[in-house]
């Protein structure tokens, strides 16, 4: 498996930074609309809000392969650190970048971090083995 210790929620925050400081263009722009009922209603769809549901989507992968890896996880957890400290600073820090679209990456960053976390120290409890009564008197 290739997506072994990379942490995939890179990939939203790159395209933020990308949106932001590279084409410069507002978070609040409509990318599409979403027809609703009735048809002559449409919800429009912003910038912001297409990146986080990549977020949201990669995620959920995250948290699939943070269950299936056997023990290989550890530089994945540490990378999923790596880059959630990378969100918090940057929100905290860089005054063009403090939009809610980078807080909720940050708190998708901030839940695939402690679901991580969870998983791996679950596993290791799952580890442990208990003896039966009859076999410790054997």
């Amino acid at each position: 498996m290739y997506l072994i210790a990379f942490p995939l929620l890179i990939i939203p925050f790159a395209l933020y930074n990308m949106v932001l400081f590279l084409l410069n263009l507002p978070f609040t722009d409509t990318v599409f609309s979403l027809p609703l009922w009735p048809p002559d209603r449409r919800m429009p769809v912003s910038t912001g809000e297409v990146i986080v549901g990549l977020a949201l989507f990669l995620l959920y992968v995250e948290v699939v392969k943070a269950v299936r890896l056997g023990g290989k996880g550890f530089m994945d957890h540490l990378l999923a650190l790596i880059v959630f400290a990378g969100m918090a600073s940057e929100l905290a820090l860089v005054p063009q970048a403090a939009t809610p679209t980078l807080l909720m990456l940050t708190a998708i960053g901030f839940v695939d971090v402690i679901t991580g976390m969870s998983v791996s120290v679950r596993r290791k409890r799952r580890q442990v083995a208990y003896e039966d009564q009859d076999q410790a008197h054997a």
